[in-house]
């Protein structure tokens, strides 16, 4: 932007990880029409130092580097749609001043040309992440290295709104066992390969908040990976470093006996949860969506498994409005939900052998996708 030329194309919203407060939100990005520093865009969109460093963060950038003509930049301003009722109900707030200072924060934007819309013609509600902080004990966003993410082990925590929860993450099979699996244009698609990355994504999100995260099944060399088909091996561990036996009871007592040593060690944390994610495999002809088990008799776990199914179905419904959504959650004796101590939800993401269900696996941002939606649910 330059002047009062004002370029809505280089502003736009991309979807949001997750909410602190519950309610549905998205980040914005920014292109600039010229190169410019930091602090310039800082001042320019009435940021602080908060949103400054969450920036950078966000970007992966040094401080003292510049941002680039044309490039597309994460911004630390969320987008919340406005209900037409008030900002605290929309943003999921009680803080009336904070919520004056929302609406005093989206007055100057409109006036200053940033927002399309303003608050009384039904526009969005924007929200710098200092806001948030303003609001709560002082917490400053940092890096943190997580290793089994592979060569970007980087992650930004921008809040603490997981703090002192604790999460369990299991993907399904490993080791000797590729589970799933299918051929695809000449390429073996496996079940672990596929459920590993998505597990892992998921897990880049918990930590960015706060989150402590436990992959039970690791591999120290694969990391996140971006390609559409993932190579095959059989180097998955545990996280404590045991071999994954072959013999399916075995490994799922040896799973089960890690988590729940775990969460005996956790006891003071004041969540727990254990999230283990698979992929079906059917009839070719058959297209599942995403669907979720819980313990039968855990009203706990049909509460959370319902709070993910619905999510999900929120996601589907705003992305793709007339693709319809049939997921379900249902209970099962499933021996690791039977056999673990926290809050359990297994979840399918589909079926590995189906073209249209193939999609949501093999291609990178839509695991991105689901790994974000299903943090999102754990957030709520």
């Amino acid at each position: 932007m330059v002047g009062n030329k004002i370029r809505f194309i280089g502003l736009i919203c991309v979807l949001g990880w997750f909410p602190i407060f519950g309610q549905s939100f998205t980040y914005c990005t920014y292109s600039p029409q010229e190169a410019m520093d930091v602090e310039t865009l800082s001042k320019k969109f009435l940021l602080d130092g908060i949103d400054a460093d969450s920036f950078i963060l966000f970007n992966q950038m040094e401080a003292s580097s510049n941002l680039s003509k044309g490039k597309k930049y994460k911004m630390p301003i969320r987008i919340y749609p406005f209900n037409n009722i008030n900002i605290r109900q929309s943003v999921g707030i009680k803080d009336y001043k904070l919520a004056k200072s929302i609406q005093a924060y989206n007055e100057k934007l409109s006036r200053l040309g940033l927002k399309k819309s303003s608050l009384a013609k039904g526009g969005d509600i924007w929200v710098p992440l200092n806001f948030f902080y303003a609001s709560q004990p002082k917490f400053a966003p940092f890096t943190t290295n997580y290793a089994l993410l592979g060569k970007n082990d980087e992650v930004a925590v921008v809040d603490n709104s997981l703090k002192n929860q604790v999460f369990y993450l299991i993907s399904g099979h490993g080791g000797p066992d590729p589970g799933a699996n299918c051929i695809k244009d000449g390429n073996m698609v496996c079940e672990d390969e596929y459920a590993y990355d998505i597990t892992l994504r998921l897990a880049r999100n918990l930590i960015s908040h706060g989150g402590k995260v436990y992959m039970i099944v690791s591999d120290k060399n694969d990391g996140i990976r971006d390609d559409t088909f993932l190579k095959h091996d059989h180097d998955e561990t545990t996280c404590d470093g045991e071999v994954i036996p072959l013999n399916q009871i075995k490994r799922l007592k040896q799973r089960t006996d890690l988590v729940n040593k775990l969460f005996k060690e956790h006891k003071g944390a004041a969540k727990q949860k254990l999230i283990e994610i698979h992929i079906d495999s059917r009839n070719e002809d058959k297209k599942i969506d995403l669907f979720f088990y819980h313990f039968s008799g855990s009203q706990a776990g049909k509460k959370l498994a319902d709070q993910l199914l619905e999510t999900v179905k929120s996601k589907y419904n705003t992305h793709q409005k007339d693709r319809g959504y049939n997921g379900v959650v249902e209970s099962r004796n499933l021996y690791s939900l039977r056999e673990t101590l926290p809050l359990s939800v297994y979840i399918e993401v589909g079926n590995i052998t189906n073209e249209f269900d193939q999609r949501r696996i093999l291609i990178a941002n839509n695991r991105q996708a689901l790994a974000n939606w299903l943090a999102e649910g754990l957030m709520k």
